[in-house]
Order: C-alpha cells, then structure tokens, then sequence
C-alpha cells in the first residue's frame, strides 16, 4: 500500500470561545481540552492508526502523563508554546518543553489558527517540517490560494500543507467534515488521496465534546461530540481500505519521494 493518511489533532486548551466574545476560564479551556483528548483515545489505541498530535507545551505541562504515554507511539508535534499568544522565542521553548515531557524529538511545527510563520525562524528554531498552510480560500480568515497545493521546500523546511481537493481546492479540515455531508467529505477525501497518495486531515480533540454551551457559531459545532466522534470513527474505518495511517514525520523522512527528495 503506497498511499498515506496523515491524521493529526491540534491538542490544545479550547480557547475558541474567547474569538467570539465568551467568557471561558484557562482552567476551563483545559478541562474541555482534555476531555477531548480521553474521547479521541479508543481511536488512538487502534494499532493500525499512527497519528501526529500538534501540542502546545501549556497543555503539556498540564498533562505531562498523558502527552508521555501518546509518544511511545504517537509523533509529539508542536503547536506552539500557548494557543493564545505567540513570540518567536516560543518556536523553539514549546520544542524543547515538548520534548522534556515526551522524551521524544520534535520535528514538526504547526501553527495555532495556521497563523503565518517566518520559515527562516522556524528552521533555525530546529524543524525539519511545518504544516501551517491550508492552501484554499477561508473567508475571513486568510487566502492561500497561490501557495502549493502539495508538499515542497520553502526556505529549507518542508511545508506539508492541509490537504484540499484538486482544481477546486475544496478544503478538507475540520469545519469541512462537519458540514459537509459525510458522501461528500469521503468522496472529495478519496479523490485527493488517489491523485496525491497522501491525505493531510486535522481535528481538534475538543469537537469530540459537547461544546453547544460556549457561544460558538453554529457553523463550528454543526456536530460534535459523540456523533462528530462516530462520524470520525466510520471515516477513518473507510480509509483503512485505502491507505496506511502514518505519522507526518515518517512520511516526510521515509514515505514520500517528494519530501525525501528535499531532505
């Protein structure tokens, strides 16, 4: 099998609430983030599924147990040192806290709300690879839509952008797998992975809690909790059919002649 899924969730505080004016407490915001996290568990135990968790070294801290389990067989990634906030100097402290806690090297980067990035400050933080881009057009919040739609070099680090259907750069990340209907979703998924040979999807371990108390559009909890969790479950049950589940650091090191060829 020579197609990949690269399956990752930003592990973070659930600090969204806070963008549309809802009062949310930090202790709160970690609660709501780590119940996610132990709902999101029997699908992390499946031995066929390796993922990518981006983690802010703040939820770390909070959960240094949990994180150090995930990395025995999960790639530890970081998203930066707070969801909230961000310094440059945070690059490079978030991975060496990540890595205090996980006992493992971190090597990937992914920025919080996928916020631009200086690629020089990220190589010389330490990253091999940075996966901040969605290449598609979201209405308010950023327009990428002449960046690659693929894998490639910027300024030596490997950009592994979020994966968007071809021509149409339909997007395929969390806000489109909620509202998209599930036919659809799947269709466009296969479609990409058969003309790319990997698939780049993200989720948030906090959509797989009940979040309809906390102010949210309705665009952003059209479904969650348990049945955003089955629907997850049956998406990546359908992919097992197609393709092998890696983590984002395999791939680039190992999988893909792309990224290989840049190393």
């Amino acid at each position: 099998m020579n197609r990949y899924v690269l399956l990752s969730f930003d592990v973070e505080e659930f600090d969204m609430p806070l963008e549309y004016n809802f009062p949310i407490s930090a202790e709160e915001q970690m609660r709501v983030g780590k119940k996610g996290l132990d709902a999101i568990q029997p699908l992390l135990s499946d031995p066929a599924v390796h993922t990518t968790l981006f983690t802010t070294a703040n939820f770390a801290m909070h959960f240094p147990d949990a994180i150090r389990q995930l990395a025995a067989k999960h790639e530890i990634a970081s998203h930066t040192f707070y969801h909230s906030s961000f310094i440059n100097d945070h690059l490079l402290t978030s991975k060496n806290k990540l890595e205090e806690i996980s006992g493992t090297t971190v090597t990937g980067l992914r920025m919080p709300r996928m916020r631009k990035v200086s690629m020089h400050e990220v190589k010389e933080s330490g990253y091999l690879y940075d996966s901040s881009i969605n290449p598609t057009w979201i209405p308010g919040r950023y327009n990428n839509l002449h960046l690659e739609r693929t894998i490639y070099l910027e300024e030596d680090v490997i950009r592994i952008p979020v994966s968007v259907s071809p021509v149409m750069r339909i997007p395929l990340f969390w806000l489109s797998f909620k509202n998209l209907s599930y036919a659809i979703f799947k269709r466009l998924a296969l479609q990409t992975l058969q003309n790319d040979g990997y698939l780049c999807l993200y989720f948030h371990p906090w959509e797989f809690t009940d979040i309809g108390q906390y102010g949210l559009p309705a665009f952003t909890k059209k479904l969650n909790g348990e049945p955003l969790l089955e629907r997850l479950h049956k998406l990546v049950y359908d992919l097992k059919k197609e393709a092998e589940f890696i983590t984002m650091d395999t791939f680039v090191k190992t999988k893909s002649p792309a990224a290989t060829g840049l190393l």
